[in-house]
């Protein structure tokens, strides 16, 4: 019933800068917003200046599934996908071989290049690794059932690796038009016979009108994972996530963390956001029929000037194995909302099963007792 530190999933690449001073790398400090080098202590600013363009330009979606988006938004580099867990794993060009960083399994890395779209924005974290420990701890701490192991696990502060995780975001103009029903509720009184007796009640109806009509919104930064190496329900329990505060992507931002690429490939991310979309439309819908209640029999969008970006977003990662098991914490790298997967403590259930067990007996003994002194 042991509890051992695991390898966090690390993502695809790893973005290094040599210190100016000693050569050490540099990480990024989120709490200073600077390169830091652990080693001598020389820090360097981070240029968080817009580019001359400003701000984060959107790419256009028909291009990039057409394939013909510019080549500065596009970068190419030697990777391998895992035969285990399908993860996009690239190796620098002296790499020939090596394991899979998700799933440990041995990897074997092809001679070709993979075409990738660059990343237009990230947010950069704003929690340092003990912030993030601590969010952890007490998130932890909450726990009633997790087994001892799982505390002492918080309380040694093990090892958290920073990742930027990749999303795709998508911006479309949408107009529908709507075919329907607007439900008016209305009451009669009837007469009913129960137990023998007539009684008045309330029933109430709906008179059904057919209407038509249109509606139009406009989606901005519709959120969808780009990644399938974390579990989605997690990364979901992450948000909301403060995507007016991107920044323009810099690779300074990377320094001392991993980035993932994207495995869920632009067109399968569409999909997804098109889904979302297509549900806020229906509750457009239906509160623009109105009434009391609606039905909704046919409803046609026409979607244009649709945009995307693929952006980095930060989490904070930490795995252990129990029993056999890997589980794993996920720590939203600005906010430090925790999620996660946790074992259950069969000894302490059955203690508590058994404290609430004693508790109901002695309270039925002294129920008993009492009846039993006042001669019932």
């Amino acid at each position: 019933m042991s509890l051992t530190e695991t390898d966090p999933p690390a993502p695809s690449q790893e973005y290094r800068f040599p210190c100016e001073q000693c050569g050490a790398d540099y990480r990024f400090a989120p709490e200073e917003g600077k390169l830091i080098c652990d080693h001598c202590g020389h820090s360097e600013e981070v240029d968080m200046s817009p580019p001359a363009s400003g701000g984060i330009r959107e790419l256009d979606f028909r291009r990039a599934i057409e394939a013909q988006l510019p080549e500065q938004d596009i970068e190419e580099t030697r990777v391998s996908t895992c035969p285990n867990c399908a993860a996009q794993v690239a190796f620098d060009s002296a790499t020939h071989a090596a394991e899979c960083p998700f799933c440990a399994t041995p990897v074997v890395t092809d001679t070709g290049t993979h075409r990738h779209i660059k990343p237009r924005g990230l947010l950069p974290f704003a929690l340092d690794e003990t912030a993030a420990r601590k969010a952890m701890t007490d998130w932890l701490g909450r726990l009633w059932f997790a087994p001892n192991g799982v505390q002492e696990y918080a309380r040694k502060g093990r090892r958290m690796q920073g990742i930027y995780v990749p999303y795709w975001t998508f911006d479309a103009d949408t107009k529908s038009s709507y075919r329907g029903e607007r439900g008016t509720e209305y009451h009669e009184t009837k007469t009913v016979m129960r137990d023998g007796k007539k009684h008045n009640v309330t029933v109430t109806k709906v008179r059904w009108q057919a209407v038509t009509g249109r509606v139009a919104r406009f989606f901005d930064d519709v959120l969808v994972l780009a990644s399938r190496s974390l579990p989605k329900r997690y990364t979901d329990a992450l948000e909301p996530w403060d995507l007016s505060a991107l920044e323009p992507y810099k690779p300074e931002y990377l320094a001392g963390f991993r980035a993932e690429g994207y495995t869920v490939e632009l067109e399968d991310g569409y999909a997804e956001a098109r889904a979302h979309m297509d549900r806020v439309i229906l509750r457009d819908v239906k509160f623009d029929i109105g009434g009391d209640r609606q039905r909704v029999h046919d409803v046609d969008t026409t979607v244009r000037d649709v945009t995307f970006k693929h952006i980095l977003l930060p989490v904070w990662l930490a795995a252990y194995k129990y029993r056999g098991e890997t589980y794993r914490f996920v720590v939203n790298g600005r906010t430090g909302r925790v999620q996660g997967e946790r074992p259950y403590s069969p000894v302490k259930i059955a203690i508590a099963i058994l404290v609430v067990a004693l508790i109901a007996g002695g309270v039925g003994y002294l129920i008993a007792t009492s009846e039993g002194a006042n001669g019932f």
